[in-house]
């Protein structure tokens, strides 16, 4: 067993020392985890407001409503405001001048000047700025009526507070009969997208690497590790344990990543680790069957990053499965991209357990079993022969 991890971690180190696959393991995945998120739902606010205009009651009680209605909050100056509003960078900008912040001190009518940008959410989150508005006019309105009647100014605001506390709020409960809002109704922020890297850079670049199995027989790095005291299936276990550990370092980085930069959820930790690492054995065993069938690195890894991506794209990594037809979801299932995809998305939204992902899991054990026979048995040929 010493001789096979020994044998896997020269594996994993000259796959890390290739600079060339630095971007694509470590920057690249996490570079569409962001393009990808960001059509699912890249925050958990219901949208983004820039104010401008000096601190005022006026901007702290609008402030306390946005926060309430789960706005997200930036400050800038009007210059900077536009700009930002202009980028998309946020939904809508709201400008609040001395003489506005004057006005609502005073009880008086005010204007609030509120720019709307190109962005998908600008109608919904100007729906909630105009309700925080209002919110604040039926205070101010309140507060004039209490005063008129008399009440006194200093126990005005106490008693609404107090009258708001005994308010039944009415309950409202939405029922949505769309397949696909269901499916995606547990996912946050970039959940989706970053399930699907881990996918696709777990078998993309484990295929992609299979040319450095060609190179090591090449180069006679096979010939001379046979010519010490190590048995021929001691060099198979050693490559079939170096592609895993490889694709199961990407997956993990990828999971590790999202959650801390991106505050990824990924459910049940041991339950999400246990599918990586039997998409991982999967991605070693197609590894070993491309390393081993082909006597050419360059050729090795041209197939490799073409079946990864047509793979990958028919398994559900490009573009949501739920997305797709029913004869295409039919088609996903020869892949095993489409079985991890579906145990993720059961673990990662739904809060799924184990008996609910056992079946995506028994799939994926034989895809593995299958492509680890095939590459051991196709490895043990290509030992013998000459490059």
């Amino acid at each position: 067993m010493r001789i096979v991890g020994a044998i896997a971690g020269v594996e994993l180190r000259r796959f890390l020392r290739d600079r060339s696959n630095l971007f694509f393991v470590f920057v690249f995945p996490l570079v569409l985890v962001v393009l990808i998120g960001s059509q699912f739902g890249a925050a958990s606010s219901s949208g983004r407001v820039v104010i401008s205009g000096a601190d005022s009651s006026l901007r702290a009680a609008l402030v306390a409503e946005l926060e309430d209605a789960a706005i997200t909050v930036s400050y800038a100056d009007a210059d900077a405001a536009s700009e930002q509003i202009a980028r998309g960078r946020v939904d809508l900008g709201l400008e609040l001048t001395d003489e506005a912040a004057a006005a609502f001190d005073a009880d008086e009518d005010l204007t609030v000047v509120v720019t709307s940008s190109s962005s998908g959410g600008a109608i919904t989150t100007r729906q909630q700025v105009d309700r925080a508005l209002n919110a604040l006019q039926l205070r101010l309105r309140q507060e004039a009526a209490l005063g008129g009647a008399g009440a006194d100014p200093a126990a005005v605001d106490e008693a609404l507070d107090t009258a708001q506390t005994h308010v039944v709020v009415p309950t409202v409960t939405v029922t949505n009969t769309s397949s696909i809002s269901e499916a995606f109704a547990g996912a946050s922020g970039f959940t989706v997208g970053a399930s699907a890297q881990v996918l696709l850079f777990v078998f993309l670049n484990s295929l992609a690497g299979s040319a450095t199995m060609i190179q090591a027989r090449k180069y006679r790095v096979v010939a001379r590790t046979l010519a010490a005291p190590v048995a021929t299936v001691q060099v198979i276990g050693g490559e079939a344990l170096g592609r895993w550990v490889i694709a199961m370092v990407q997956g993990l980085y990828i999971m590790f990543g999202t959650a801390l930069l991106f505050g990824v959820e990924w459910g049940n930790l041991a339950l999400s680790t246990l599918i990586l690492a039997l998409f991982a054995a999967v991605a070693a065993g197609a590894a070993m069957v491309v390393g081993s069938a082909l006597d050419n690195d360059s050729a090795a890894a041209g197939l490799g990053v073409g079946l990864g991506l047509v793979l990958a794209a028919l398994g559900g990594c490009m573009l949501p499965l739920e997305l797709f037809p029913e004869t295409l979801q039919t088609v996903a299932l020869f892949t095993p991209h489409a079985w991890a995809y579906q145990a993720f998305a059961e673990v990662t939204r739904r809060g799924g357990t184990f008996a609910d992902i056992a079946g995506d899991l028994a799939v994926l054990l034989a895809f593995a079993v299958v492509l680890l026979a095939l590459g051991s048995v196709l490895l043990r040929r290509s030992l013998a022969r000459a490059i």
